[in-house]
């Protein structure tokens, strides 16, 4: 019996000293101390209590140094730690957090947001760092993205490329995450290229398969064209929710409608009033031609959009030369392009026609740019820019030097500044007057005939010089 109870009394003593044991334990690791290797922000407070530990945790200065792929890739400038003594709630929060049952040797770090941190890490050296992942990639090859491609109707899918480069972004996400700790450890991603079977490829070729379906109608005139996709684009990609169209195809459709329809700068057969036939030569201002990079833009947007089927009037792409750059005659498909009012001048016969839809509205004999000293009325089929009554003529005249001088009327045609005018000063109206003693390049006109001849003039009409 007394063996028993001395095997009890053991047992007790054993449970009591277990006891004691756990409960230092309990009190010292989980109410008043760390255990071994326990970090804060990178600093070891390992076997301190919450005084001793948050006081290292204010007295350490952060160095900032960065490390990539375990070796030093910038060093920084040390810094406060930014712990104050407001501070004490968050480090005894980690104090309970960190308990384990027995004393732990496990490496465990936790993370404590001062209250005073500076911005050098965050702004300082996170853009140096950046700056040197971007230096490095300059170094380094870069990979390819898969992509598909849309040419002439059909779409295929580019091989990607690996390269070499750093994935930026992702590395400062990384590097965001440790803005607290001692120290800043990277590890360099690279940057991955996009598969063919990636969710983004996939969508391109789903986009581009829809564009090749669309048509477009331009109508110029009375004539209308087919922009097909199939027809006219050559490669199209689709990047960044947005179509990036080569219009190779859609300018070079743009300059065969020119060629074949638009009138300026052509030569053009003309009918006199005598009914013979003109050989007009090109190099006048009257005329409209589209203008290719306008009509390719136009065309190229409306392709991108949802319709299958999409319409586009030319007139907003018209484009002239000299005074009127939106163009003249486009309205006009009879008579070559001219339409039916026009001023017809003939240097031979020194005279003017006026037609107004196709009838003669007034008509008078001229005096032409004088011949024999090179001021000729220039030949070719012009506009009227502007019309002024009265206005000043300023200019230059062979032998007569600068002028300045009123009439009653003007209606200018050309860019150097000719046109039709009243001259009460000319004596000499003989048909041969412009060979010696004729205009320094205008149409002289007799004052009692310019009031129905300005009358009769419209802004923009064609001027058939000949």
């Amino acid at each position: 019996m007394i063996k028993i109870k001395h095997k009890k009394l053991l047992i007790l003593l054993a449970i009591g000293i277990l006891g004691i044991i756990v409960g230092s334990s309990y009190t010292y690791y989980r109410m008043t101390h760390f255990n071994q290797n326990v970090k804060i922000n990178g600093v070891n407070v390992g076997g301190l209590n919450r005084t001793q530990a948050l006081k290292k945790l204010k007295g350490e200065n952060v160095r900032n140094d960065v490390y990539l792929d375990g070796k030093l890739f910038y060093r920084g400038e040390k810094t406060n730690s930014g712990f104050l003594s407001q501070d004490q709630p968050k480090v005894q929060k980690l104090l309970k957090q960190q308990w384990t049952f027995w004393p732990s040797s496990k490496k465990v770090s936790y993370r404590a947001i001062p209250s005073k941190m500076g911005h050098y890490r965050q702004e300082k050296v996170r853009q140096a760092v950046a700056e040197r992942l971007e230096a490095e990639n300059g170094k380094r090859k870069k990979a390819v993205d898969a992509k598909a491609i849309l040419k002439y109707g059909k779409t295929e899918i580019t091989k990607a490329q690996k390269g070499k480069q750093y994935d930026v972004p992702v590395i400062l996400k990384s590097f965001d995450k440790q803005k607290y700790e001692q120290d800043v450890y990277l590890k360099g991603k690279i940057k991955q290229p996009l598969s063919a079977s990636s969710a983004t490829v996939k969508n391109e070729v789903s986009k581009l398969k829809n564009l090749a379906t669309k048509k477009i109608e331009y109508k110029v005139q009375n004539t209308k064209y087919d922009f097909s996709a199939k027809q006219v684009l050559n490669e199209v990609t689709y990047e960044n929710d947005n179509y990036r169209i080569d219009r190779t195809g859609i300018s070079k459709k743009i300059d065969e409608i020119n060629k074949k329809q638009a009138t300026l700068g052509k030569a053009i057969n003309f009918k006199t009033h005598d009914g013979k036939n003109v050989n007009i030569a090109s190099g006048g201002t009257y005329g409209w031609a589209i203008k290719n990079s306008e009509a390719t833009a136009r065309i190229s947007n409306l392709f991108m959009k949802n319709e299958q089927v999409g319409q586009l009037d030319a007139k907003p792409d018209i484009y002239g030369t000299g005074y009127l750059t939106y163009g003249t005659g486009y309205d006009h498909v009879d008579n070559s392009g001219i339409g039916n009012t026009y001023a017809e001048v003939s240097i031979a016969d020194q005279h003017v026609w006026l037609y107004k839809d196709g009838k003669e509205v007034a008509s008078t004999n001229v005096v032409t740019g004088k011949a024999s000293t090179q001021e000729d009325t220039p030949k070719g089929l012009w506009y009227i820019m502007y019309k002024q009554s009265p206005s000043t003529l300023k200019g230059t005249e062979s032998g007569s030097g600068e002028y300045s001088v009123k009439v009653s009327y003007w209606a200018q045609f050309t860019d150097s500044g000719c046109g039709f005018h009243d001259a009460s000063w000319r004596k000499n109206w003989a048909s041969d007057a412009y060979l010696n003693d004729g205009s320094g390049g205008c149409v002289n006109t007799p004052v009692a005939q310019m009031p129905n001849i300005y009358n009769n003039l419209e802004q923009a009409e064609a001027v058939v010089v000949y």
